[in-house]
């Protein structure tokens, strides 16, 4: 009886089969160390490669820490060493194909001598895609689309930005287990913990700008400063403050106005105003602002993500017009039964229109709950 060794059919398969898992794990890995520049690459994307010998050991590890600083592939090979001919590149995003504050890293990996690139995700950007056909046309094997949706995922800020023209945006609201933002007085400090509210302060250092609407500031008079500690680590850059005030009412003396960061006030271009703070001028739309507008300005000004924490209008006004790209709700382990909602009104008449989210994360942080979603689409309707 013939057994599996002796069969060629089956022992190339098993072949096959063990090298998809050993590239699953080395791919893996790169999107983990993607993963540590969050909040420090910005506007570059996030990037982590890992590069074999032609053995197939691990010979270099690198991931894009800052901007201008060299890119995944630049680290992971200059780890490797001459190690890395003939070896294999597992690479998040496409090697880039062009000259910025760094070289192309498509030309680094032929003068490294590397023999195979395999990529996540394809670069969407016209000026730096081209990597792939470089590699392809000097002989290099690249193979494309492993764990992509890993890929995107670690790098969606990013990804939004190019594809989109827009931050993407995150909001987050903090809220009783019954879905209370405030009390019926008015009063929200302290809703979680101290450990939540530290956890906000290190996705806001990652961010590129904090918005709040004119209702927040007149209410809490917020800072809207990142003050990680413990071990986050700071932005390189401080988050720009955004303030959507249609009308112009933010006090000349608010907290956001403060000079600790750099605070942007967006008003209805139709509105006079003598307020003394760095002005954006938007159309009206829906009851208040063009926020599609808001988010081109911010784009132009390169602000990759932003960290919403507006009050329920403004949360409302964002879902409404299609503009929230993640969730994160911190539910405290406590009961109100009344006062204002986390979110108003974002144009659900009916069940069948409800914004549906699908969960990516449910943790502890101290005694409450982090939940972080993002929107899924609606299945297509069946014709009838």
């Amino acid at each position: 009886m013939e057994t599996p060794a002796q069969n060629p059919a089956y022992s190339a398969r098993a072949a096959h089969e063990a090298h998809a898992v050993t590239d699953t794990a080395h791919m893996a890995r790169a999107v983990e160390l993607a993963a540590c520049g969050r909040g420090a690459t910005s506007p570059n994307p996030v990037v982590g490669c890992v590069v074999l010998d032609a053995s197939g050991s691990v010979a270099g590890e690198g991931f894009h820490a800052y901007a201008g600083g060299p890119h995944a592939e630049i680290v992971a090979l200059r780890e490797a060493g001459e190690r890395a001919r003939g070896g294999t590149a597992y690479v998040t995003l496409e090697p880039c194909d062009h000259t910025g504050r760094t070289g192309p890293c498509s030309l680094a990996l032929l003068d490294a001598g590397i023999a195979r690139v395999v990529v996540a995700v394809a670069d969407p950007t016209p000026k730096a895609a081209g990597g792939a056909a470089r590699l392809r046309a000097h002989g290099v094997v690249v193979e494309s689309g492993l764990l992509a949706e890993e890929g995107e995922r670690v790098n969606a800020e990013w990804l939004t930005y190019a594809r989109l023209g827009r931050p993407y945006v995150t909001w987050k609201f903090a809220a009783t287990l019954d879905g209370r933002s405030a009390a019926s007085d008015g009063t929200s400090q302290w809703i979680t913990s101290p450990e939540a509210r530290a956890d906000v302060h290190r996705l806001r250092a990652e961010s590129g700008a904090i918005i709040a609407g004119i209702g927040t500031v007149l209410a809490d008079d917020p800072h809207l400063t990142a003050r990680p500690g413990g071990e986050a680590r700071p932005a390189v850059r401080v988050p720009l403050r955004v303030v959507v005030d249609s009308e112009g009412r933010t006090p000349s003396g608010a907290r956001v106005l403060d000079g600790a960061a750099p605070t942007l006030v967006a008003v209805a271009d139709d509105v006079e105003t003598r307020l003394k703070a760095d002005l954006i001028r938007l159309p009206r739309h829906d009851g208040g602002l063009d926020l599609h507008a808001l988010l081109r300005e911010l784009a132009a000004r390169e602000v990759v993500s932003v960290f919403l924490e507006g009050g329920p209008t403004l949360a409302g006004a964002f879902l409404r017009q299609g503009l929230i790209d993640r969730v994160i709700a911190y539910l405290a382990p406590a009961l109100l039964g009344a006062g204002p909602a986390a979110l108003g009104d974002a144009g659900v008449a009916t069940i069948a229109a409800t914004h549906r989210l699908a969960f990516d994360d449910v943790s502890p942080i101290g005694p409450d709950l982090r939940l972080t979603a993002r929107p899924v689409l609606a299945p297509p309707r069946k014709e009838s």
